[in-house]
């Protein structure tokens, strides 16, 4: 099947208006569209979404996820499928509002039902952290119209509202709740743009919605507030610092490990038992604090790859600096990848300073590589060694936000090795500790 990539600019999609009182997008609103190429493509997905089994991929402000809905067990099997995911791997539900969760959650499907059935644990969260990178596990109701592909068996089920207002906005096109995994093939980096969607699933799906590049770049938190003390399954987005200090939840508790979880375990949350994230190179890992890599390691092969962080020099100073050339990114359809990150449309500015989602427009661009060649003696490699270089910068958020992007740009690159710096997540970080447990995940040594 053709793949197509269409390009959808938040910015220009309408106008947005609150219900009532409201002036927050976890309550009910309303979006007036503009005609244009932007609502066209976005409504064409929504269709497809809603009339077919195929899924389309869409970007959120985590990483882009495969949307199917969530209620049709043959749409949801068109996800497993398309990803060649596990089936014993539960997938998360994306809600456009509240009262579409409280109907997903009420058998009858009331919107405003007279007892909320979104556990009181959770409302602090919601409060603070909704839209945005945070996952809640809920317990699936009686006679529930979810797929059972979904909860994969499991008597829970995750939810999110995510930030991104062209998610959103598709979501709330489509109608219902849309099962939304990762838009890669399983076990590869997790999708931060919609070329690396396009290099995973070509010809396994029709539609890409290409937002530009994500803002945040790792997955949701994902958080169990129904056991005692309540737990985190998955570190992402929202820190343990953040959610600490909610009423209700000074007690939380790490839940996760850093490698995968015995095959005999029932993951409680996705990437808590597959292995995940790995590119085709080897991924060597050094730990924050770790001796560099010695010059031989790199030297005796032909072609490595090299992600920096806080302390590393360029090609860890075995090149001279003339012998770096730059590279352009390029997105799937060929044309350079300069796009904005995914904020609000167009709002008015009295409703604007009262909704804790909308933000000014951020330039999010991909990691790039530099290229050095070293010519260096070594006892296993006589010819020169080809050093591809990406530099994500000291701060946590643009570490969290390149690092998918940077692992797919050096396998691209064809590297044997990507040496990889690690950063220190032991002062409480979780944006630091999604970080270091994803590459923990990839990295097949670590040093």
């Amino acid at each position: 099947m053709d793949t197509d990539i269409l390009a959808v600019d938040p910015q220009k999609l309408g106008n947005i208006g609150f219900s009532e009182s409201k002036t927050d997008l976890i309550e009910e609103w309303n979006i007036e569209y503009t005609e244009g190429e932007n609502y066209q493509s976005l409504k064409r997905a929504a269709d497809e979404i809603v009339n077919t089994n195929t899924p389309v991929a869409f970007p959120t402000e985590t990483v882009y996820g495969l949307g199917a809905d969530a209620t049709r067990s043959s749409a949801v099997k068109a996800i497993f499928a398309a990803k060649g995911r596990p089936s014993d791997n539960p997938l998360i539900v994306h809600i456009h509002s509240l009262p579409q969760l409280r109907a997903l959650l009420c058998n009858n499907g009331e919107s405003q039902p007279a007892h909320d059935p979104i556990p009181a644990i959770y409302k602090p969260l919601i409060e603070r952290f909704w839209p945005g990178p945070l996952t809640i596990i809920l317990p699936v109701p009686a006679h529930t119209t979810l797929a059972p592909e979904v909860t994969a068996g499991l008597p829970t089920f995750g939810a999110r509202m995510p930030r991104s207002i062209l998610a959103l906005s598709l979501l709330r096109l489509c109608g219902r709740p849309l099962a939304g995994p990762s838009a890669n093939a399983s076990t590869r980096p997790s999708p931060t743009a919609a070329e690396h969607v396009f290099d995973d699933l070509q010809g396994r799906i029709h539609t890409i919605i290409d937002g530009g590049p994500c803002e945040v770049g790792v997955e949701s938190t994902v958080v169990d507030g129904l056991t005692r003390p309540p737990s985190i399954l998955r570190p992402g987005g929202v820190t343990v610092e953040q959610l600490r200090a909610c009423p209700g939840w000074e007690d939380v508790q790490v839940a996760y490990k850093d490698k995968q979880e015995g095959a005999a375990s029932k993951p409680r949350a996705p990437g808590m038992k597959y292995r995940h994230y790995s590119p085709k190179a080897q991924v060597l890992l050094f730990e924050a604090g770790a001796a560099k890599p010695q010059d031989e390691e790199i030297t005796s092969k032909s072609k490595v790859g090299i992600i920096r962080t806080k302390s590393w020099a360029p090609a860890l100073g075995l090149a001279s600096p003339n012998t770096a050339v730059p590279h352009t990114n390029t997105q799937a359809n060929g044309t350079q990848h300069s796009s904005i990150a995914e904020s609000s449309t167009a709002i008015p500015p009295s409703q604007q300073s009262q909704s804790n989602l909308l933000r000014s427009v951020i330039q999010h661009q991909i990691p790039h590589a530099s290229h050095h060649t070293i010519s260096y003696p070594s006892s296993h490699n006589t010819a020169p060694t080809e050093v591809w270089d990406i530099d994500l910068g000291a701060e946590t958020e643009g570490v969290a936000r390149g690092l998918f992007s940077a692992l797919r740009e050096l396998d691209k690159k064809s590297v044997e090795t990507i040496f990889v710096e690690g950063i220190d997540d032991t002062k409480g970080d979780d944006i630091a500790a999604a970080v270091m447990n994803r590459l923990r995940k990839a990295a097949e040594i670590r040093l």
